[in-house]
């Protein structure tokens, strides 16, 4: 088993890393706070939760504040797990590479 072989490939793009990390530490975002936070205009932030949504790590909330339409991602308990096993295998790909 190569060591590489842990790391998942939905976190290759640097955006779903980006999004992944926010939602780790704060349970949740709206569009609008991921969009600045990570400097992304709509149609790329979309087409990448979309992505995530897809293969269930994170989930899409819509609602209405007052009249404004508003879009809450939320991370999933499977998105929490992926995520924290990607880390633990990039942390072990980091200490072999020092050996």
């Amino acid at each position: 088993m190569a060591i590489i072989d842990g790391l998942n490939k939905v976190f290759e793009s640097k955006i779903r890393l980006g999004i992944m990390s926010v939602l780790v530490a704060n349970g949740s975002a709206d569009f609008a706070t991921l969009k600045s936070l990570l400097e992304l205009t709509d149609g790329n932030l979309a087409s990448h939760t979309r992505n995530l949504e897809e293969v269930g790590y994170i989930r899409c909330e819509k609602k209405f504040i007052g009249r404004k339409p508003n879009t809450t991602y939320v991370i999933t308990e499977e998105g929490r797990e992926a995520f924290a096993a990607h880390i633990a295998a990039l942390e072990r790909f980091l200490k072999e590479c020092r050996s």
